[in-house]
């Protein structure tokens, strides 16, 4: 199953990219204490996040290319950033 979420991702069609805010996507592996994977984004404000989210809800990815969730298990979270820590 490992490959097939990577493959899958590295497929992306990346619109979230050019979302107005959008600063960032990261796939995260789990290499110890568990099997889920983590999709991370970031923004640049919770509002660019908020309206992104909303467009999505409103055309979500359900086409016959691609699915909504592609048969995957997923689960939305939200996190707020308290505190980071940056080497510049």
């Amino acid at each position: 199953m490992e490959k097939v979420i990577e493959q899958r991702f590295a497929a992306r069609k990346a619109a979230v990219d050019a979302a107005p805010g959008f600063s960032f996507f990261q796939l995260w592996r789990p290499v110890r204490g568990g099997e889920e994977y983590y999709v991370v984004t970031g923004w640049d404000a919770q509002d660019s996040y908020d309206a992104w989210a909303e467009a999505r809800e409103r055309a979500p990815h359900n086409t016959a290319d691609q699915p909504k969730n592609r048969g995957l298990d997923v689960t939305l979270h939200g996190y707020a950033v308290v505190q980071q820590s940056v080497k510049r």
